[in-house]
């Protein structure tokens, strides 16, 4: 079983930029496939990204296409969100999550494990 941590959530206004981190402890960090997602008041959980466990892949939602890039850094246990030309439509509990595969996409149902989250508020 892993275990994940999500850290650099806060304010920030729109147009800004906030990169969050999500550290894995537990199991060896290279059997996971991970991504994002996020979650606003009174909304369903939505996908943001995905990468696979060699770094070799990415997918990502439309709706953050060219302003948002996953990455990982697999000696330190940690896959990160870069997230650039924030909108207040990103405004949301961003979470972790992973999975024992190379890659498991899109769907949340794919990713057993799950961090808390970390609140990210973007102002107008």
């Amino acid at each position: 079983q892993v275990q994940l941590v999500e850290s650099g959530g806060g304010l920030v206004q729109a147009g800004g930029s906030m990169r969050l981190s999500c550290v894995a402890s537990g199991r060896t960090f290279t059997f996971y496939a991970m991504a994002w997602f996020r979650q606003a008041p009174g909304e369903e959980r939505e996908f943001v990204a995905a990468i696979d466990r060699s770094a070799g892949t990415t997918d990502y939602a439309d709706s953050v296409k060219g302003r948002f890039t996953i990455s990982r850094d697999n000696a330190k246990n940690t896959v990160y969100l870069q997230m650039n030309s924030l909108k207040p439509e990103d405004t949301g509990v961003y979470s972790c999550a992973a999975g024992v595969a190379a890659w498991l996409g899109s769907a949340y149902r794919n990713y057993p494990y799950w961090g808390q989250g970390t609140q990210v508020t973007v102002s107008s």
